[in-house]
């Protein structure tokens, strides 16, 4: 099922598509929608009012969110669905970048979708996201090293400084487990919703977690290691060609965890 986009509850004209088309200035939110709910809605809605505030300096309100997304839901014909919804503002002005901004959503709806359950391989490559808090449009360069990654052999890329310290992947976030507990990344990066589910669901599970600077040498075996994003958790078979443990009771963990978290309807 090919994407459908919308706004304002009806189907996204090419004029309103103009917009973020050629004026690559917004941000966005992806999440897996089941029955009209989804797990962390409200980490979704604050990431997005606080990422308006601060590249438009308006409001999103939280009613109008939820509003646009169930007319587009309705639009859509069903309560499942991969869902993006984009913020962008057809009355920003390069020239003016400064002036207070009307911001609009734009919402993507898709089939919905699960993480691969194929162990990625990963390359480490030194790269930083630009303003790494916020989930914006300027996604080239994420691109750019997965794509580097991929014609090096590699399933994908992971970030980290020049000394070593990871940071996060090309659009997920890493997490280790040690075999006492799960290691979380200490470094500037975007900070999933999906992460803050599962810290929120490994917490009520009793299960020890630890934010701490992570170094690329401590990915080996009998270390394991995982991706997660909104589609999912998914095992880390090696970083540089360097394996590590098997992740299946971990993610096995992960799921469980996961599971402690209510769907919240939008």
């Amino acid at each position: 099922m090919s994407a459908r986009l919308f706004c304002e509850g009806r189907p996204a004209s090419a004029d309103v598509l103009a917009a973020p088309a050629l004026v690559n200035y917004g941000h966005f939110s992806t999440m897996q929608v089941r029955h009209g709910a989804v797990r962390g809605f409200d980490l979704h809605l604050q990431r997005l009012d606080e990422a308006t505030r601060m590249l438009f300096g308006s409001e999103l309100p939280a009613d109008r969110i939820r509003a646009e997304l169930r007319a587009a839901l309705q639009a859509f014909g069903s309560g499942d669905a991969s869902l993006r919804v984009s913020v962008f503002a057809r009355d920003f002005d390069f020239r003016r970048a400064d002036a207070a901004c009307t911001p609009q959503l734009l919402v993507s709806l898709a089939a919905p979708a699960q993480a691969d359950a194929t162990p990625l391989r990963l390359r480490s490559a030194v790269f930083a996201r630009e303003l790494p808090q916020i989930k914006h449009a300027g996604t080239f360069a994420l691109f750019h090293q997965r794509r580097l990654a991929l014609q090096a052999g590699f399933d994908d890329a992971l970030f980290v400084d020049a000394q070593g310290l990871i940071a996060e992947g090309s659009i997920w976030n890493l997490g280790a487990w040690d075999g006492q507990g799960v290691l979380w990344p200490q470094a500037p990066a975007l900070r999933g919703t999906q992460e803050r589910l599962l810290q929120a669901g490994l917490a009520a599970l009793g299960v020890a977690q630890q934010v701490r600077p992570l170094h690329l040498r401590e990915l080996a075996a009998p270390v394991a290691a995982f991706a997660c994003n909104a589609r999912g958790q998914q095992a880390i078979a090696a970083v540089d060609g360097q394996a590590l443990g098997p992740a299946t009771e971990l993610l096995r963990m992960l799921n469980a965890a996961l599971e402690t978290q209510a769907w919240q309807a939008i």
